[in-house]
């Protein structure tokens, strides 16, 4: 049993998928800076400066500034702009792994095409110039 799990462990695919889980959470801080360092700024001047992370509803009557306040009461709090946030990471993180798993899958393409590619057969060889003179001789051989 143990020997099968170190075969589990040592097969590509299982090291590929702890690779990638590493990387995606790497790589989930770098797209939330830039949903709220650059994405949220952009947003804010066109909704004249509405930030979504303030858009929230208290549940229950009260007034809060802010949803971490809200929360720290104990407060049921419908934080509808940390939803909207969530959405936009979502969009941004599934459309840069999208552009790289396209990436991927065209080298891919390139290189298993470079393999099917069949050797340029050479064309055939005509006679030797031995094998045209003993064919001429059997021609004149044949007239005489």
């Amino acid at each position: 049993m143990l020997q099968e799990f170190k075969d589990f462990i040592a097969r590509g695919n299982v090291m590929d998928m702890a690779v990638g889980i590493i990387i995606g959470a790497a790589f989930t801080a770098i797209v939330k800076s830039l949903v709220g360092d650059l994405i949220n700024p952009i947003i804010g001047i066109f909704t004249d400066g509405v930030d979504f992370t303030s858009w929230f509803y208290v549940l229950g009557g009260q007034t809060f500034d802010t949803v971490d306040a809200a929360r720290e009461a104990g407060a049921s709090v419908f934080a509808v702009g940390n939803f909207i946030m969530a959405i936009v990471n979502f969009i941004v993180i599934a459309f840069v792994v999208f552009m790289l798993v396209r990436y991927v899958n065209m080298v891919k393409e390139a290189a298993e095409k470079k393999e099917e590619e069949p050797a340029v057969e050479e064309a055939p060889k005509g006679p030797t110039e031995i094998e045209l003179l003993g064919d001429i001789l059997t021609v004149l051989k044949t007239k005489s």
